[in-house]
């Protein structure tokens, strides 16, 4: 294998550049502080508003495959160009869905999620080839800026909404948003093949990962290991996008707090959503990205059954900000997890398509508590049954292990 670094970029530049990406890419967890100034201005449902979300992450998924896909060919830097468009333009034109919820909906959602899934596997497919000996940490490190993004996002559309309306908010960060994605995309590039750090010696378990057999995306889908880590990380997806949807009126409601307090909590939640991604991914490293999961289920259900009793804004903020790190440690543990599987040279096509599990977990979960807590007038039903999901969950972490069996055809490349 080669082991130098000479005449290719510094790698910790393009992780920087991943992470600028994923802080405007990550802004669409501060959608709860639309929601309210939606409804009231237009006269939309919580259901109608909390569509434009879902739609965005259900896109998300999808989009996600085929940035995977397409980079193979293009390689990332052209796909993250072009994912700044389409995320930039959508939150933009947006800000014409005035009286209609299906503008909204086509922008903000479907445009915007496509931009968004583009732009979401870009990092993590390229970094996880830059960076061999910390698969967990750089991966985490890669979508936590994706989790810190509304830390920024919040306060700041709060006060533009204040100032100027919830529509030309949406129309001011949407430009704000293609030129930081686009910035960050221009420095993307792939390692040349069989490149590792200079002067790295692998340990025996990150030598057996690199030894590992190579999967294509078809050979991958032919293991029943695919479909539960799908299952594990659309799981884990319901839950935490579930609060992240309902932070703001779930904040009032449950604490009695104002809107602007509650606004203050989405982007204290959001640290939690960026710190979960770093601090669970490097401790995967450590203990195993099974045991990981196995933790974060059980820690979920027992937050999620007693959180409709913090009445206390501050208990309960803390509450959801733990609730938020195992969300956000999903997205950091799960793209490790599947080049441990999987290996790391079809990862953005393989993790690609499970990110489809997001998508779904984006329709899933926020319905889910939104129509219970129309149905209800509360938000307690919710957040019980989110308990109950938790709980079943940590059966899944235990089941799995990784693939021995070799498929027929194994030299096989497609």
């Amino acid at each position: 294998m080669k082991e130098t670094n000479q005449g290719l970029p510094n790698r910790w530049l393009l992780a920087a550049g991943g992470i600028l990406m994923q802080l405007a890419l990550g802004a669409v967890y501060a959608w709860s502080v639309f929601r309210i100034p939606l409804t009231k201005t237009f006269g939309w449902s919580i259901a109608d508003v909390t569509w434009a979300f879902s739609i965005a992450i259900l896109v998300l998924g999808f989009a996600a495959f085929l940035g995977g896909l397409w980079m193979r060919r293009a390689g990332p830097r052209i796909v993250g160009i072009t994912a700044g468009i389409c995320y930039g333009l959508g939150v933009s034109l947006a800000s014409l869905s005035a009286g209609n919820i299906w503008v909204l909906w086509l922008t903000y959602g479907v445009i915007g999620g496509t931009g968004l899934g583009l732009g979401y596997i870009v990092p993590l497919a390229t970094l996880v080839k830059w960076f061999p000996d910390r698969r967990g940490f750089i991966t985490g490190l890669a979508v936590a800026g994706f989790g810190a993004g509304a830390l920024v996002t919040a306060p700041v559309a709060q006060q533009l909404i204040a100032s100027v309306g919830v529509l030309k908010t949406l129309g001011i960060l949407g430009v704000a948003y293609l030129i930081m994605v686009v910035v960050g995309a221009s420095v993307m590039r792939n390692p040349p093949e069989g490149w590792k750090p200079a002067g790295w010696e692998p340990s025996v378990k990150q030598q057996e990962q690199l030894d590992a057999r190579e999967y294509t995306l078809k050979e991958a889908l032919s293991t029943w290991q695919w479909y539960v880590l799908w299952l594990i990380l659309f799981l884990n997806v319901t839950a935490g996008i579930s609060v992240i949807s309902q932070a703001s009126p779930m904040a009032q409601e449950i604490s009695g707090v104002d809107a602007k307090t509650a606004a203050n909590m989405v982007g204290f939640i959001s640290i939690a959503n960026g710190i979960g991604r770093l601090l669970w991914a490097w401790f995967s490293d450590a203990i195993g990205r099974r045991s990981v999961f196995l933790i974060m289920f059980l820690l979920q259900a027992v937050l999620f059954f007693i959180l409709p009793t913090q009445h206390e804004f501050q208990v309960l903020a803390l509450v959801c900000f733990i609730i938020l790190t195992c969300y956000g440690g999903g997205f950091g543990t799960m793209p490790a997890f599947a080049a441990d599987y999987f290996g790391a040279k079809w990862v953005g096509s393989i993790y690609g398509l499970m990110l489809t599990a997001w998508g779904f977990g984006g329709v899933f979960g926020p319905l889910l508590i939104a129509n219970i807590r129309q149905a209800t007038g509360r938000y307690d039903h919710a957040l019980i049954a989110l308990a109950i999901i938790m709980l079943f969950s940590a059966v899944l972490p235990l089941i799995t292990r990784r693939h021995v069996v070799q498929p027929v055809g194994a030299g096989a490349r497609g």
